[in-house]
């Protein structure tokens, strides 16, 4: 247990803010590396074997076969022939190596002979200075990884989720590299929730603020609302988000709680903690989904009411006009002998009696709220 008492310190560092700054992300891959191999090492006693030149990966191979320790590649976005060597190397299952090569995966962790294949999905949150219905809120990738007794293999796909950084923090603590791979898987799960957690974070504050457009008053004290298409719009990128985290949980839930072959005892309780913090983002995006859903009716009720209010309106002041209407369509008609045609005060008293029901009408219907 001493040895890795730090773990926690080691793959989850502080975490700034995420809407301050997105954090490091590999957007192309390097022009000088000829292949999609982005890195490979040799690692022995817990720490970096150095060597003079890079290492193809069955050099890397040979040497860890021939001196132990293990061997990390990563890889970004191989085509199938760039990956079929690797393949053959390390006797990857086709069935894993197609999956690798196609990217869009579920969430899963499967099980072969001498190897686990795990798949992670990665969100990037993407700043916008104002949420409109075309935003793009969530970006994501994936990231696969091969578990061997002696090799770990990460294929990533999409331009963020970069392992760079992490590499470089577990390569500053030998003692937990020292635990092989199964420590490498750990971390990479760690990091990968901890950008769940981040991206939540930034999403609550998108949500908070559509919902209080839709049910802050407006000018004259009814309510605003908010355009449709921007809660929808957030609706979409969270239901993507859910997509991510879901079909995770029971992967976690497997390595924390099922002993397996190639995962070290002291590691595999290290999952639990990741299990507990990926189920609490689940609650979360579950709730925003939820959310969402009440922030779209009572936008869309709002509307209505609106809309509402407005015939009212149309037929209160139809209702008004028409009695005017009346009177004067009476005396409009074309006859010789009208009641009170040529009597004096007829004009004046007939213009009284339209304004006093007019101004009746008016009343009545704005003191019942249709005014």
């Amino acid at each position: 247990m001493s040895m890795i008492r730090d773990l926690r310190a080691v793959v989850r560092p502080s975490r700034p803010s995420l809407r301050k700054e997105s954090g490091p992300y590999d957007t192309t891959r390097d022009p000088a590396t000829p292949s999609a191999v982005v890195d490979c090492a040799v690692y022995r006693d817990g720490a970096r074997v150095e060597m003079p030149t890079p290492l193809a990966p069955h050099e890397a191979m040979r040497q860890v076969r021939r001196d132990g320790g293990f061997v990390w590649i990563g890889l970004h976005e191989p085509t199938e022939s760039e990956f079929a060597g690797i393949a053959r190397e390390f006797g990857l299952h086709p069935l894993a190596v197609e999956d690798a090569v196609q990217a869009h995966q579920r969430p899963k962790l499967e099980r072969y002979d001498d190897s686990l294949f795990t798949v992670f999905k990665t969100i990037h949150y993407v700043e916008h200075d104002q949420l409109d219905a075309n935003s793009e809120i969530v970006e994501t990738g994936e990231v696969m990884c091969f578990t061997g007794k002696d090799f770990f293999i990460t294929v990533r796909h999409g331009g963020q989720g970069s392992l760079r950084a992490l590499r470089h923090r577990l390569q500053d603590d030998p003692e937990l590299l020292d635990k092989g791979p199964s420590a490498v898987l750990h971390a990479i799960a760690d990091h990968v929730v901890d950008g769940y957690i981040a991206v939540a974070d930034a999403v609550q504050d998108d949500i908070d603020e559509v919902e209080t457009e839709v049910f802050s008053p407006g000018r004259k004290g009814s309510p605003r609302g908010t355009d449709a298409g921007r809660i929808y719009q957030l609706k979409r990128e969270v239901l993507e988000f859910k997509r991510a985290v879901s079909p995770l949980l029971r992967p976690m839930q497997l390595l924390s709680e099922r002993p397996m072959r190639l995962i070290d005892p002291d590691i595999q309780k290290y999952f639990r903690d990741v299990a507990d913090h990926l189920a609490r983002v689940q609650e979360q995006v579950i709730g925003f989904d939820e959310l969402l859903n009440s922030i779209l009716q009572a936008n869309l009720a709002q509307a209505s009411v609106a809309q509402n209010e407005d015939m009212r309106k149309i037929t209160s002041w139809a209702a008004i006009i028409a009695v005017p209407t009346m009177v004067c369509g009476v005396y409009g008609m074309n006859f010789d002998h009208m009641p009170e045609l040529h009597w004096r005060y007829g004009y004046p008293v007939m213009m009284s009696v339209t304004v006093a029901l007019c101004v009746g009408i008016h009343r009545t219907l704005k003191r019942n709220g249709w005014l």
